[in-house]
């Protein structure tokens, strides 16, 4: 069985190293992949490639609120809105624990919202925690393409 991407959509370079450092400190080997742009995670996940065919969707989205562009609210209401992307796991994990944006996230259908832990310890295991449970526990939805 082939392993499935983790594709974080994050702004923040700092917060994407960080991201990167705590999986392989974790020893989670699934690819991460790095989109900064709300626009361009949407064109990655909903748009075809030049082919006409579409991506190998990621098995887990990792997705910040604050976004350029498309902001992260409306990054998951297009998921949730495709038949194709309507039941990948999405998990928040952001800076912001404001209960609006956690009702709104949850309203729109995210599996799991996380607030950013500011100590690289404690980030490094809520990331290993992460992997653990959506990668490897988790029974994903049977493939709809």
């Amino acid at each position: 069985m082939q392993t499935k991407d983790i594709l974080l959509i994050e702004d923040n370079l700092s917060d994407i190293e960080l991201t990167r450092r705590a999986l392989e400190r974790s020893r989670v080997t699934n690819r991460l992949l790095a989109i900064q742009d709300g626009k361009e995670a949407l064109d990655y996940l909903l748009a075809p490639n030049p082919g006409g065919e579409t991506p190998a969707l990621p098995g887990l989205v990792l997705l910040d609120l604050h976004l350029p562009r498309v902001p992260g609210l409306e990054v998951l209401r297009a998921i949730r809105a495709d038949p194709r992307t309507h039941r990948l796991p999405v998990v928040i994990l952001t800076s912001s624990n404001e209960e609006r944006e956690v009702a709104a996230g949850y309203d729109l259908g995210v599996n799991s919202y996380i607030q950013k832990p500011v100590n690289f310890d404690k980030f490094g295991e809520a990331i290993r925690a992460l992997g653990m449970y959506w990668l490897i526990l988790n029974e994903p939805p049977p493939d709809t393409r």
